[in-house]
């Protein structure tokens, strides 16, 4: 599908489309690196006094899963157990993570920009400023609560154009032959910054133990990948065996 997709705008505008979707697809990726290692690794450096690159490193399985995936859901049960067990308080976790999946979609956002620039400028339409800004203020507020999946930035995104700038809908299918590729860094970009997001407000509503964070982030205390339970969630309840089962059917 990709491939044929790229194929057809290929064979329409010529191999100078893929060296401009390779510009787009480079760019997308080295603004996704610069926003995370540079804007998010500085405000958990600057806030909570933590090592961007260590704490990623506590979330490589994460980062492995959704690469596989190109999709942040399929880390969202492990992200949750995952910050628990890094110290931040369970409510914070379970308003924080969920909330973010829907709102806080930094790659999403990051796409949508750069894709809707990409297309005025491929179809002769560039915008000036005047337009760019209410545009990015419009998909501001339609990237939020695209679903985590693949594909769906490049369907939001259409959205949004319909809605605002119908004229540029047609332009959807230039990208539609690298959204595959770029819907891994959009996911990954998303992940990283719902990851960072639950250290920054367990920080400012101080509902995180900073001193099990250091444990933790060390390798003091390693975090159970066969159960996904931190040490301080309840055992599970023993299931009875065959005999009680039997005295109560009786009774």
């Amino acid at each position: 599908g990709a491939f044929g997709a790229i194929a057809a705008v290929t064979g329409s505008a010529g191999l100078d489309a893929l060296k401009s979707l390779a510009v787009l697809m480079l760019g997308f990726y080295v603004t996704c690196f610069l926003f995370v290692f540079i804007v998010l690794g500085a405000l958990l450096r600057i806030v909570a006094g933590l090592n961007i690159l260590t704490f990623f490193k506590y979330l490589g399985r994460e980062f492995l899963l959704i690469l596989s995936t190109s999709s942040s859901e399929s880390a969202l049960p492990r992200l949750i157990a995952k910050m628990e067990h890094l110290g931040v308080s369970k409510p914070v976790v379970g308003i924080t993570v969920p909330t973010g999946y829907s709102f806080n979609l930094d790659g999403t956002m990051i796409y949508m920009t750069m894709a809707s620039l990409f297309i005025a400028d491929a179809m002769g339409t560039p915008m000036s400023i005047g337009e760019q800004i209410p545009l990015l203020l419009f998909l501001l507020v339609a990237s939020k609560g695209a679903a985590g999946v693949t594909g769906a930035g490049l369907a939001t995104l259409a959205g949004g154009l319909q809605s605002h700038k119908p004229a540029l809908v047609d332009g959807i299918g230039l990208i539609v032959g690298i959204d595959r590729f770029m819907s891994e860094a959009r996911a990954l970009t998303n992940f990283a910054g719902n990851a960072v997001a639950t250290v920054l407000i367990g920080t400012w509503t101080k509902e995180i133990d900073r001193g099990r964070v250091d444990q933790v982030l060390a390798g003091e205390i390693p975090f159970d990948e066969k159960t996904l339970l931190d040490d301080h969630a309840a055992d599970p309840a023993e299931v009875p065996e065959q005999g009680g089962e039997k005295e109560l059917a009786k009774a």
